[in-house]
């Protein structure tokens, strides 16, 4: 276990066992609730990590890295960014999906601009989050005018990325 993945479980725990104390003193009723709540949504949540990590272990094992190389690898330049791009667009899914994605290609020689750009490009206008969420609760007008002021952000990251270098 690196230092980082140490200090972020130290966090998350220490977080967690201070909203616990905060719900104890507000009393059983509270701590009982929160305690109830929090396990369902553990429980509920708990699949799809796992059908995501695991599904991402098998596109990493389908995928031939030449391909990943090819399109997402270092070399690929600006052409490997729009390629990012339009499949972050394009993936489906939550962040289970969308990080395991992004992790295999990295796994299997993707450039991290090329990733950084995918995962930008999923962050910011996953086609489906927009018609299946965001179109049925806000204006499609305004919809479609965020994700296009959203546009120019993953090649933006790709190029600071490609500027700073690898990480």
């Amino acid at each position: 276990m690196t230092a980082s993945a140490l200090i972020i479980d130290v966090t998350l725990w220490g977080s967690v066992a201070l909203l616990g104390f905060m719900a104890w003193r507000r009393g059983r009723v509270v701590l009982v609730s929160s305690v109830r709540e929090g396990s369902m949504d553990f429980i509920n949540i708990v699949p799809r990590i796992a059908l995501g990590v695991i599904g991402s272990g098998y596109i990493a094992a389908v995928i031939p890295p030449e391909v990943i190389t090819g399109w997402l690898g270092p070399d690929s330049g600006w052409l490997g960014v729009l390629t990012a791009v339009i499949a972050g667009a394009a993936t489906p899914g939550g962040p289970v999906v969308g990080f395991s994605i992004g992790a295999v290609a990295l796994k299997v020689g993707g450039g991290s601009p090329q990733v950084i750009a995918y995962v930008v490009a999923w962050a910011l206008f996953a086609f489906q989050r927009m018609i299946l969420w965001e179109i049925p609760f806000m204006p499609a007008k305004f919809v479609w005018f965020r994700a296009a002021v959203s546009l120019p952000f993953p090649f933006l990251a790709a190029a600071i990325a490609m500027a700073i270098g690898k990480p």
